[in-house]
C-alpha cells in the first residue's frame, strides 16, 4: 500500500511540469496518500532535500512555466553507490514511490530506483517531444506556440527587407518542433535531422523562389545541432538574391505560461501516474497515444523506435 509519494523534475525544464505537479500532488491527497516535493532533481534526491506539499502548495500554479520544485542534472546517478544512498533518502522519510517528470535521462533514474524497491512512474516532460511511448510530451504544445509567434514576427521585417530567415529551433536531435513550426507558419524550407542536411541543395532552392518564383522573402526553419545558422546566413546572403540572417531562439522556447493543451495533459498523466503506484505498479512511463493515456514498462518504451512522422514531412512537402 502506497502512503507517501515523493515527486521531482529533472533534465531540461519545460512548461506544463508545475501542471503535472500539481495534478499528483492534489490526485493523492485525494486518495489519502501523502506527497513530499523533492529539490532540483536526482541532485535534490540524493541530498535529501524533501519538503510536504499539501493543496495549498500547488494552489495558483497551474499557469506557470518552469518548475517549482527545480531542476538538475546529476550525471552521477548511474553509479551504483549514489543509487543507494538515494533509496536510503526515500526509506529514511518512508517514502514510498516516486513520480519523476523529465526525458529519457529521467526515465532510466526511475527505472533504476524501481528496481532497488522504490516504485517510480515516469511522465514525458521536455519541449523537444523526443520520449518514445507518447504522442506528445509536456510542454511540446507550449513550445510551439512560442516558435510560430515568434517566427510570424521575423516574417513581416523579412518581407519588408528581401530577406531569408534562418531561425534554429530546439529539438534535440528530434524534428518535431521544427517541421511543426514550418508547417504553422508557412516556411518554405525545413531542415531536421529527419530530412539530412544538403546545403548546396538549400542554396538553390532558395535561387529558384529568388529569381524564379520571385518570392519577396523566405523562411527556413532549421532544427539544433545540425549547422552554424549564421554560417548559413552568410551563404544565403553571398550565393542568391536575399539577404540572409539567422536569428536562434534558443531558450525562450522553455519558458512561458503552458498552453492549455499542455495543462490538461499534465493533469490526465498526473492522474494516472498515482493511479498506477496506487496499483502497485513501478517502473511504467505514462504517454499519449491517439489521444489516450496508456502507460508502458519503461525499458519497453526506450527500446522502441518512435512512431514515424513520415506524414508531417508529406504534408510540408504538400504545402510549400
Amino acid at each position: 500500500m502506497v502512503r507517501k509519494i515523493g515527486i521531482l523534475t529533472s533534465g531540461g525544464d519545460a512548461p506544463g511540469m508545475n501542471a503535472a505537479i500539481r495534478s499528483v500532488t492534489r490526485v493523492a491527497l485525494a486518495n489519502g496518500i501523502e506527497v513530499v516535493g523533492i529539490r532540483d532533481g536526482y541532485r535534490g534526491l540524493v541530498n535529501g532535500i524533501f519538503e510536504p506539499l499539501n493543496k495549498g502548495d500547488v494552489s495558483d500554479m497551474v499557469d506557470r512555466g518552469g518548475t517549482k520544485l527545480g531542476s538538475a542534472r546529476l550525471p552521477e546517478f548511474k553509479d551504483d553507490d549514489v543509487q543507494e544512498k538515494a533509496v536510503k533518502q526515500l526509506k529514511d522519510h518512508g517514502i514510498d514511490a516516486v513520480v519523476v517528470i523529465g526525458g529519457d535521462g529521467s526515465y532510466r533514474g526511475a527505472m533504476a530506483l524501481t528496481k532497488r524497491g522504490i516504485n517510480c512512474i515516469g511522465l514525458p516532460g521536455t519541449i523537444d517531444n523526443d520520449i518514445p511511448g507518447t504522442d506528445f510530451t509536456i510542454g511540446f504544445d507550449t513550445a510551439l506556440h512560442t516558435c510560430v509567434e515568434n517566427v510570424d514576427k521575423l516574417r513581416d521585417t523579412s518581407s519588408s527587407h528581401h530577406r531569408c530567415s534562418v531561425v534554429e529551433v530546439m529539438g534535440n536531435h528530434c524534428g518535431d518542433l521544427a517541421v511543426w513550426t514550418a508547417i504553422s507558419c508557412g516556411a518554405e524550407i525545413v531542415i531536421t535531422p529527419e530530412t539530412g542536411y544538403d546545403e548546396l541543395d538549400i542554396l538553390e532552392r532558395l535561387r529558384y523562389l529568388d529569381q524564379a518564383a520571385k518570392k519577396n522573402h523566405a523562411i527556413v526553419i532549421i532544427s539544433e545541432k545540425i549547422t552554424d545558422c549564421e554560417s548559413l546566413a552568410r551563404k544565403i546572403s553571398l550565393n542568391t538574391g536575399f539577404s540572409g540572417r539567422a536569428t536562434v531562439l534558443g531558450h525562450i522556447q522553455r519558458g512561458g505560461s503552458p498552453t492549455p493543451t499542455d495543462r490538461v495533459l499534465a493533469a490526465r498523466m498526473g492522474e494516472k501516474a498515482v493511479d498506477l503506484l496506487m496499483q502497485g505498479i513501478g517502473g511504467h512511463c505514462v504517454g499519449i497515444i491517439d489521444n489516450k493515456i496508456i502507460s508502458m514498462p519503461i525499458n519497453e518504451a526506450l527500446e522502441t523506435p518512435r512512431r514515424s512522422r513520415k506524414e508531417f514531412y508529406r504534408l510540408f512537402d504538400n504545402l510549400i
